[in-house]
């Protein structure tokens, strides 16, 4: 088991064996929110990961991977918000 605590999240990711009943490769969208998408982008790529471009649309920049169990993520970091003053 590997629990990773994101700094500043009220979130964390638990990965490995015995942690649920579902088969591998079933989790259909998993999704992490990230402050800089192409450092997100850079750090998988490094890492052998076939990870999609950075994908632009209005609701923020999305890249996308699936793990070794065949599971579906998706990186989004969210778009500028104004601060409306």
């Amino acid at each position: 088991m590997f629990p990773y605590p994101m700094p500043g999240s009220g979130c964390s990711i638990a990965i490995g064996e015995g942690l649920s009943d579902a088969p591998p490769g079933t989790a259909p969208s998993l999704q992490l929110v990230v402050s800089d998408i192409q450092a997100a982008h850079k750090q998988l790529k490094d890492n052998g990961v076939d990870v999609s471009g950075v994908d632009v649309q209005d609701s923020g920049r999305f890249l996308y991977f699936a793990d070794p169990d065949g599971n579906k993520w998706a990186v989004h970091q969210l778009p500028a918000r104004s601060t409306g003053s």
